[in-house]
This record gives C-alpha cells, sequence and structure tokens, in this order.
C-alpha cells in the first residue's frame, strides 16, 4: 500500500471509529466534512516518508502518527478559518466548516480533532507501547502553547509579533512534530529530525507567502491576500516574488543536507526534493520568477 493510502485508510478507519461511539451526528459529519477531502496530506507524508527511511520497523505506528499530525492540521484549519481569525469562507475549494455546520460545531469539530489525533496514538501502541511516550511529546508539542501552532494562533492576537517566533510556530512547529514522529513511530531516536521539519516548515510558509500574494482564491481553493487584510508578515511583500522563490529554493536544499544519517537517506532526500516542487503550482512559479 503506498503512502497516500495508508493515510486515507488511517484516517476514515478512525473517523469510523469516533463516529460509532455515541457521537452527536451533525459533530460526527463535521469532522468528516474537515478532514475529506483532503489537500496534498504533505505532513502526514512526511511523517511516512521519514519512517520509511528510518526502518519503518512497526508500519501501525507511523500510520497512527502521520494520521495524528493529519488530524491536527485539520483542526487548526478549521479554527482558522473562524470569523474571530481569519473570517474565511472557503477551504479547500467549499465551504468553510463554520459555513457549513455553523459557528459552535465548528468550534467543537476542531476540539474533537485534536482529541482524536491522540486517541489514534493511544489505540495503535498496544504493540508497541514503549514508543507512545515519545510520540505523544513530539506532536503534543507541535501543537501546544509552547511553540505549537497555539501558540502561532495567538501570536497574531499580540500587539506585536516576533515574525521568527510567528513563523515557527505556526507553520514549522508541525513539519518539525512530522519529521520527528516518523523517526519516534520507528523506533529510533527523534531530536535529530527537528531540523528537516523545520527547514520544510519554513520553506513551505514562504510558498504560502507566495500563493497567499500571487494565486487566485479559484487556484488555492481558500481566499487569498489574508495577510495583507490582516496586517500579518508575509515575506513575498516585503521582499518581493523573485526573491522570495529563490529563498523557497534555499530552504529546500538546506533542509535536504540537514538529513539525519539513515538508510534511507538519498532516497528521502530525492522524495523531499520532488515534494517541494509541488509547493507552488508550475504556473504560479513561472509568474513569481
Amino acid at each position: 500500500m503506498d503512502a497516500g493510502a495508508r493515510i486515507e485508510q488511517t484516517l476514515d478507519e478512525a473517523l469510523r471509529s469516533a463516529e460509532r461511539q455515541d457521537c452527536p451526528p451533525l459533530l460526527a459529519h463535521a469532522m468528516r466534512y474537515s478532514v475529506f477531502p483532503g489537500g496534498a496530506r504533505i505532513r502526514p507524508r512526511l511523517t511516512l516518508a521519514v519512517a520509511k527511511a528510518c526502518g519503518d520497523s512497526q508500519p501501525a505506528m507511523a500510520n497512527a502518527g502521520a494520521a495524528a499530525i493529519e488530524f491536527l492540521h485539520c483542526a487548526s484549519l478549521v479554527h482558522d478559518d473562524l470569523p474571530c481569525f481569519d473570517d474565511a469562507d472557503i477551504r479547500r475549494g467549499k465551504p468553510s466548516v463554520h459555513k457549513a455546520y455553523g459557528e459552535p460545531i465548528a468550534v467543537l469539530a476542531g476540539d474533537a480533532l485534536i482529541v482524536l489525533a491522540f486517541e489514534t496514538l493511544a489505540e495503535a501502541a498496544a504493540r508497541q507501547p514503549q514508543r507512545l511516550g515519545a510520540l505523544i511529546g513530539v506532536v503534543g508539542a507541535a501543537v501546544g502553547s509552547r511553540g505549537g501552532i497555539v501558540a502561532g494562533q495567538a501570536w497574531e492576537s499580540e500587539p506585536a509579533i516576533d515574525c521568527q517566533l510567528y513563523h515557527q510556530a505556526k507553520t514549522g512547529a508541525l513539519f518539525a512534530g512530522a519529521t520527528m514522529a516518523g523517526a519516534a513511530a520507528a523506533g529510533v531516536p527523534h531530536h535529530g529530525w527537528r531540523r528537516l521539519g523545520e527547514k520544510l516548515g519554513e520553506a513551505f510558509q514562504i510558498a504560502d507567502d507566495i500563493r497567499d500574494v500571487a494565486s487566485t482564491a479559484e487556484e488555492l481553493g481558500k481566499p487569498c491576500g489574508q495577510d495583507a487584510a490582516h496586517f500579518r508578515p508575509n515575506y513575498a511583500l516585503a521582499h518581493g516574488l523573485g526573491p522570495a522563490v529563490a529563498h523557497l529554493d534555499e530552504l529546500v536544499l538546506e533542509a535536504i543536507a540537514s538529513i539525519p544519517a539513515c538508510p534511507g537517506r538519498s532516497e528521502l532526500g530525492t522524495l523531499i526534493g520532488l515534494t517541494a516542487k509541488s509547493f507552488l503550482p508550475e504556473g504560479l512559479q513561472r509568474r513569481a520568477a
């Protein structure tokens, strides 16, 4: 089974389990609506790629780690779109969750996906319980108040934004969590994998800045121009599209160079290089060059 199929199957099975256990129907529908159909699944694919490079000795743990990362990502999107934050009407080419189900259910759906991420890890750990502690620590740090997604969202409410901390938390933390979760699921030391995730997160943030400036809502499946509208830092706005694309390329090379020694290091580097090309649509790359 390829990585994409592993991710979709694990997400679906976890949601089915959540739906069976007396979950209110609207909440169940909103949770599934938040996750399917998904985007590129870049973060969970990264988790599985790192696990594979490290031997992938327990695929069920890697699958759970990848699903947990994606559930957290989807939860962050649901909350990010709420009127109290971006007030976005569209996500992934369809009405955002609060537009489809109302604000109360959207808040609860995001909360439930966060909990489901950790439930998924716990249920997969029956055969390898010794790996659960590391995975929970990695995933919790990626989403928490100490430099995780919550911190990233909270920076937007501060009177002044520390741009480096903001981007590390809003984007880089979950990428770092994805790489470290892959290593932890494979049963190898995970701390050395942080830099790879942080570099890829920084690259993805630059790409997101470029898309926000130079793309269209139809291309992205969500509103554009949000950074300017909400007075948020944006590399492409500050430095121009050409320099932003050049910086993106530099960050990808730095990410590949940072891959720790492992059996699949060369293959992983090639995969990252190919994946990075999808950060920007081909037409947008030509336009930004």
